[in-house]
Protein backbone atom coordinates (compact mmCIF):
# COMPACT_ATOMS: atom_id res chain seq x y z
CA UNK A 1 0.00 0.00 0.00
CA UNK A 2 1.16 3.12 -0.34
CA UNK A 3 2.29 5.80 2.34
CA UNK A 4 0.42 7.95 3.50
CA UNK A 5 2.10 11.48 4.34
CA UNK A 6 1.47 13.69 7.92
CA UNK A 7 0.20 16.63 6.23
CA UNK A 8 -2.04 13.90 4.57
CA UNK A 9 -3.25 12.29 7.85
CA UNK A 10 -3.68 15.45 9.44
CA UNK A 11 -5.70 16.91 6.70
CA UNK A 12 -8.13 13.71 6.54
CA UNK A 13 -9.37 14.03 10.27
CA UNK A 14 -10.85 17.92 9.43
CA UNK A 15 -13.15 16.17 6.91
CA UNK A 16 -16.24 14.13 7.74
CA UNK A 17 -16.13 11.74 4.81
CA UNK A 18 -19.97 11.02 5.65
CA UNK A 19 -21.51 14.25 5.69
CA UNK A 20 -22.82 16.45 2.62
CA UNK A 21 -21.12 19.93 3.00
CA UNK A 22 -22.53 23.20 1.84
CA UNK A 23 -20.67 24.92 -0.85
CA UNK A 24 -19.14 27.14 1.49
CA UNK A 25 -18.12 24.85 3.90
CA UNK A 26 -16.78 22.90 1.51
CA UNK A 27 -14.35 25.40 -0.09
CA UNK A 28 -13.52 26.31 3.43
CA UNK A 29 -12.18 22.89 4.26
CA UNK A 30 -10.42 22.93 0.74
CA UNK A 31 -8.23 25.71 1.42
CA UNK A 32 -7.97 24.48 5.15
CA UNK A 33 -6.40 21.26 3.40
CA UNK A 34 -4.06 22.55 0.90
CA UNK A 35 -1.18 21.88 2.60
CA UNK A 36 1.20 21.62 -0.23
CA UNK A 37 4.41 23.73 -1.13
CA UNK A 38 2.99 25.02 -3.92
CA UNK A 39 -0.10 26.78 -4.74
CA UNK A 40 -2.47 23.75 -5.38
CA UNK A 41 -5.54 23.74 -7.85
CA UNK A 42 -8.74 23.42 -6.55
CA UNK A 43 -10.76 20.86 -8.82
CA UNK A 44 -14.39 20.18 -8.61
CA UNK A 45 -15.84 16.28 -9.22
CA UNK A 46 -19.23 15.98 -10.82
CA UNK A 47 -21.03 12.78 -11.07
CA UNK A 48 -24.03 12.88 -13.44
CA UNK A 49 -27.04 10.47 -13.58
CA UNK A 50 -26.23 10.18 -17.31
CA UNK A 51 -25.29 7.05 -19.53
CA UNK A 52 -22.66 8.93 -21.92
CA UNK A 53 -22.74 5.77 -24.65
CA UNK A 54 -25.92 7.44 -25.38
CA UNK A 55 -25.38 10.91 -27.87
CA UNK A 56 -28.70 12.42 -26.42
CA UNK A 57 -27.45 12.08 -23.11
CA UNK A 58 -23.56 13.67 -23.85
CA UNK A 59 -23.06 16.65 -21.62
CA UNK A 60 -20.31 19.27 -22.61
CA UNK A 61 -19.85 22.89 -22.84
CA UNK A 62 -17.97 25.99 -21.44
CA UNK A 63 -18.31 28.34 -19.00
CA UNK A 64 -16.51 31.82 -18.08
CA UNK A 65 -15.58 31.51 -14.38
CA UNK A 66 -15.71 34.93 -12.83
CA UNK A 67 -12.07 35.13 -11.05
CA UNK A 68 -10.45 32.65 -13.99
CA UNK A 69 -8.56 29.51 -13.11
CA UNK A 70 -5.75 31.35 -11.43
CA UNK A 71 -3.79 30.18 -14.51
CA UNK A 72 -3.06 32.45 -17.63
CA UNK A 73 -3.82 30.16 -20.83
CA UNK A 74 -1.54 30.31 -24.09
CA UNK A 75 -3.29 30.63 -26.97
CA UNK A 76 -3.11 29.72 -30.38
CA UNK A 77 -5.15 30.66 -33.29
CA UNK A 78 -5.23 29.40 -36.88
CA UNK A 79 -6.42 32.49 -38.85
CA UNK A 80 -4.72 34.53 -41.99
CA UNK A 81 -5.11 38.10 -43.16
CA UNK A 82 -7.47 40.47 -41.11
CA UNK A 83 -8.79 37.88 -38.56
CA UNK A 84 -4.95 36.87 -37.85
CA UNK A 85 -4.48 40.89 -36.85
CA UNK A 86 -7.18 40.92 -34.67
CA UNK A 87 -6.43 37.75 -33.14
CA UNK A 88 -2.68 39.38 -32.09
CA UNK A 89 -4.57 42.31 -30.83
CA UNK A 90 -6.88 40.47 -29.01
CA UNK A 91 -3.89 38.86 -27.27
CA UNK A 92 -3.32 35.51 -28.51
CA UNK A 93 0.01 33.57 -27.91
CA UNK A 94 0.27 32.32 -31.16
CA UNK A 95 -0.87 33.09 -34.64
CA UNK A 96 -0.33 31.15 -37.87
CA UNK A 97 -1.73 28.60 -40.85
CA UNK A 98 0.26 26.18 -42.63
CA UNK A 99 3.28 26.89 -40.31
CA UNK A 100 1.88 26.34 -37.37
CA UNK A 101 0.14 22.84 -38.28
CA UNK A 102 3.68 21.63 -39.42
CA UNK A 103 5.35 22.70 -36.00
CA UNK A 104 2.66 21.10 -34.07
CA UNK A 105 3.14 17.92 -36.25
CA UNK A 106 6.54 18.15 -35.41
CA UNK A 107 6.05 17.71 -31.89
CA UNK A 108 5.61 21.27 -30.93
CA UNK A 109 3.07 21.86 -28.22
CA UNK A 110 3.38 24.97 -26.42
CA UNK A 111 0.34 26.09 -25.83
CA UNK A 112 -3.23 25.21 -23.63
CA UNK A 113 -5.61 26.29 -25.99
CA UNK A 114 -6.53 25.79 -29.98
CA UNK A 115 -8.72 28.39 -31.94
CA UNK A 116 -9.77 28.34 -35.83
CA UNK A 117 -11.67 30.43 -38.10
CA UNK A 118 -13.63 28.01 -39.64
CA UNK A 119 -11.90 29.07 -43.35
CA UNK A 120 -8.91 27.88 -41.48
CA UNK A 121 -10.88 24.14 -40.66
CA UNK A 122 -9.26 22.42 -43.67
CA UNK A 123 -5.63 22.95 -42.02
CA UNK A 124 -6.82 22.46 -38.40
CA UNK A 125 -8.55 19.47 -39.17
CA UNK A 126 -5.85 17.56 -40.22
CA UNK A 127 -4.54 17.84 -36.71
CA UNK A 128 -7.12 15.70 -35.42
CA UNK A 129 -5.03 12.59 -34.18
CA UNK A 130 -3.18 14.93 -32.35
CA UNK A 131 -4.85 17.25 -30.75
CA UNK A 132 -8.44 15.36 -30.50
CA UNK A 133 -7.09 13.15 -27.44
CA UNK A 134 -5.93 15.88 -25.63
CA UNK A 135 -9.03 17.49 -26.03
CA UNK A 136 -7.79 20.81 -27.70
CA UNK A 137 -8.96 20.11 -31.11
CA UNK A 138 -11.42 23.53 -32.49
CA UNK A 139 -14.89 22.69 -32.27
CA UNK A 140 -17.63 24.38 -32.76
CA UNK A 141 -19.53 23.97 -29.20
CA UNK A 142 -16.64 24.57 -27.35
CA UNK A 143 -16.53 28.13 -29.07
CA UNK A 144 -13.04 27.28 -30.73
CA UNK A 145 -14.24 27.41 -34.15
CA UNK A 146 -15.08 31.45 -34.80
CA UNK A 147 -15.19 33.97 -36.61
CA UNK A 148 -15.27 36.16 -33.47
CA UNK A 149 -11.76 35.79 -32.65
CA UNK A 150 -11.34 38.99 -30.44
CA UNK A 151 -14.28 37.33 -27.91
CA UNK A 152 -13.34 34.01 -28.66
CA UNK A 153 -9.59 35.19 -27.40
CA UNK A 154 -10.83 37.37 -24.51
CA UNK A 155 -12.94 34.78 -22.92
CA UNK A 156 -10.54 32.33 -22.93
CA UNK A 157 -8.20 34.94 -21.29
CA UNK A 158 -10.57 35.69 -18.71
CA UNK A 159 -11.22 32.04 -17.55
CA UNK A 160 -13.34 30.19 -20.01
CA UNK A 161 -13.31 26.28 -19.25
CA UNK A 162 -14.90 23.79 -21.47
CA UNK A 163 -16.49 20.78 -19.70
CA UNK A 164 -16.70 17.33 -20.81
CA UNK A 165 -18.51 14.02 -19.38
CA UNK A 166 -16.28 10.95 -19.62
CA UNK A 167 -17.05 7.36 -20.46
CA UNK A 168 -18.03 7.09 -16.31
CA UNK A 169 -20.09 9.63 -16.51
CA UNK A 170 -18.55 12.19 -14.74
CA UNK A 171 -16.73 16.02 -14.92
CA UNK A 172 -13.48 17.39 -13.56
CA UNK A 173 -12.96 20.79 -13.84
CA UNK A 174 -10.36 23.50 -12.37
CA UNK A 175 -12.38 26.50 -10.24
CA UNK A 176 -9.49 28.22 -9.10
CA UNK A 177 -6.49 28.16 -6.84
CA UNK A 178 -6.22 27.59 -2.90
CA UNK A 179 -5.00 31.35 -2.45
CA UNK A 180 -8.38 32.31 -4.10
CA UNK A 181 -10.07 33.83 -1.48
CA UNK A 182 -13.34 31.61 -0.45
CA UNK A 183 -15.16 33.77 -1.78
CA UNK A 184 -14.30 33.79 -5.32
CA UNK A 185 -13.63 30.19 -5.39
CA UNK A 186 -17.58 30.12 -3.92
CA UNK A 187 -18.76 32.18 -7.10
CA UNK A 188 -16.63 30.26 -9.47
CA UNK A 189 -18.18 27.49 -7.87
CA UNK A 190 -21.31 28.81 -8.08
CA UNK A 191 -20.81 29.85 -12.02
CA UNK A 192 -19.82 26.09 -12.94
CA UNK A 193 -23.12 24.61 -11.24
CA UNK A 194 -25.84 26.65 -11.92
CA UNK A 195 -24.18 25.99 -15.94
CA UNK A 196 -24.18 22.22 -15.29
CA UNK A 197 -27.80 21.70 -13.78
CA UNK A 198 -29.01 23.64 -17.07
CA UNK A 199 -27.13 21.76 -19.83
CA UNK A 200 -29.03 18.76 -18.45
CA UNK A 201 -30.17 16.47 -21.09
CA UNK A 202 -33.63 16.19 -21.71
CA UNK A 203 -33.25 12.26 -22.33
CA UNK A 204 -32.02 11.86 -18.50
CA UNK A 205 -34.16 10.51 -15.96
CA UNK A 206 -34.24 10.53 -12.09
CA UNK A 207 -31.69 12.27 -10.09
CA UNK A 208 -29.06 14.37 -12.74
CA UNK A 209 -26.74 15.80 -10.21
CA UNK A 210 -25.32 12.33 -8.35
CA UNK A 211 -22.69 13.76 -6.19
CA UNK A 212 -20.33 17.12 -6.06
CA UNK A 213 -16.76 16.32 -4.46
CA UNK A 214 -14.47 19.40 -4.27
CA UNK A 215 -10.59 19.20 -3.76
CA UNK A 216 -7.20 20.22 -3.99
CA UNK A 217 -4.54 18.77 -5.82
CA UNK A 218 -2.81 16.97 -2.57
CA UNK A 219 -6.31 17.17 -0.17
CA UNK A 220 -8.85 14.81 0.27
CA UNK A 221 -11.77 15.42 -1.51
CA UNK A 222 -14.99 17.26 0.51
CA UNK A 223 -18.83 15.88 -0.68
CA UNK A 224 -20.86 19.04 -1.76
CA UNK A 225 -25.07 18.20 -1.17
CA UNK A 226 -26.20 18.67 -4.80
CA UNK A 227 -29.06 19.72 -3.77
CA UNK A 228 -27.50 22.76 -1.64
CA UNK A 229 -24.93 23.48 -4.61
CA UNK A 230 -27.98 24.65 -7.09
CA UNK A 231 -29.82 26.02 -4.61
CA UNK A 232 -31.24 29.65 -5.67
Amino acid sequence: MPKIGKKYQEAIKKVDRNKLYEPAEAVQLVKETANAKFDETVDVAVRLGVDPRHADQQVRGTVVLPHGTGKTKRVLVFAKGEKAKEAEAAGADYVGAEELAEKIQGGWMDFDVAIATPDMMGVAGKLGRILGPRGMMPNPKSGTVTFDIEKAVGEVKAGKIEYRVDKAGIIHVPIGKASFDAAKLQENFKAFLDVLAKARPAATKGQYLRSITVSATMGPGVKVSPQKAVAK
